[in-house]
Formats: structure tokens, C-alpha cells, sequence
């Protein structure tokens, strides 16, 4: 697909198999996994990986983007994806999802690109409901969610591990009723 998205800063676009060594790079920092599992993954996981993200692109026109500074260097990931996770209960929304290299957390990347994705997908594939999932103890993420839209609606298992589910409702009154 070659849709690319531009900000002031960043470059988004599908991902490609261009972007493996950068993604594996980052997929195999324990920095990085620290609140996603807490494992880095091998090489071998990040070629699958990659070759999902590849691939949920080609069966539904959208999904994880690679994210880069306008200067080429990798900075992440960040999408729109359905994943149909081993939940109980299972998400009935499809999942934001974002990560960021060490080199890019703290200066408003995944805020910037989060924005970016969620208009595009809106534009193209009209509003929805959108889940994200969180390990509790990671404030940043739960504050970037909060400052889109997301609103906790509940604590569930993922391979073993407790996650915060939260939701953005695709019409603003229903996140009121959400919270109340």
C-alpha cells in the first residue's frame, strides 16, 4: 500500500519489509518490551511480526505503520489493528496499538503519530470503537490513551499478565457514559 501520512515531524507509513532490521532492533530492547510482556523478542519473532503487520495491511487496507523522523531514522510503530487476541472477554473493538525506540520516548512522538493514525483510519474507514490494551503499571501509555480519547473499562488476563482494557467510543456522549 502506498499511503505514507506526514506530521511536522514524522513520516508514517505501512510497514514494509525495509523496516525489519529497525523493527527487530526495537522489539529486542528490554527497555522497549518492559510494560509489553517484559520479553525481548528474537529476531525470528520479529520476522513474524513484520510479516503480520504485512499482512493485516493486505487483508483490511490498514494496520501498523512504521514511524520515522522526517530525517529517515526509525521510530516506532502505531496503528489500527484486529489482532483477535486470546481475551476472555475478547475485545469487541479492533486495538490501537503503538511502540517507540528508546531514542524517540519522551518528545511527543507517540502522541503526534497516535493522532495522526486514529484521523486517517476515521477518514478512511469511518468512526468505530477503538480498544487499547495497557500493562498498569505504564503511566505514559495510559496517559497518552486518556489524552486520545481511551477511557478504562476493564482489568482482564493476557498470557498470564493483567491489562487495563480501555475504549474510545466512536461517538464522544458514549465516553461519558463509559466513565460514569
Amino acid at each position: 500500500m502506498s499511503v505514507e501520512l506526514r506530521t511536522d515531524r514524522l513520516i508514517l507509513r505501512p510497514y514494509a519489509i525495509t523496516d525489519y532490521d529497525d523493527s527487530a532492533a526495537m522489539w529486542g530492547d528490554a527497555e522497549v518490551v518492559r510494560y509489553i510482556g517484559n520479553v525481548p523478542a528474537t529476531r525470528e519473532q520479529s520476522w513474524y511480526r513484520t510479516l503480520r503487520y504485512l499482512g493485516h495491511w493486505a487483508a483490511f487496507g490498514f494496520g501498523m505503520w512504521a514511524i520515522r523522523d522526517r530525517d529517515g531514522a526509525f521510530v516506532g510503530d502505531v496503528g489500527i489493528t484486529d489482532f483477535k487476541r486470546d481475551l476472555d472477554p475478547p475485545l469487541t473493538a479492533l486495538e490501537a496499538g503503538w511502540v517507540l525506540a528508546p531514542h524517540a520516548q519522551g518528545r511527543g512522538y507517540a502522541t503526534e503519530a497516535l493522532a495522526t493514525a486514529i484521523a486517517w483510519f476515521e477518514r478512511t474507514q469511518g468512526a468505530q470503537d477503538i480498544a487499547c490494551m495497557i500493562d498498569p503499571p505504564n503511566a505514559p501509555s495510559r496517559r497518552l490513551a486518556a489524552k486520545h480519547g481511551f477511557v478504562e473499562q476493564r482489568r482482564a488476563h493476557y498470557h498470564g499478565d493483567e491489562v487495563i482494557i480501555f475504549n474510545r467510543p466512536s461517538r464522544p456522549d458514549q465516553a461519558s457514559r463509559a466513565s460514569s
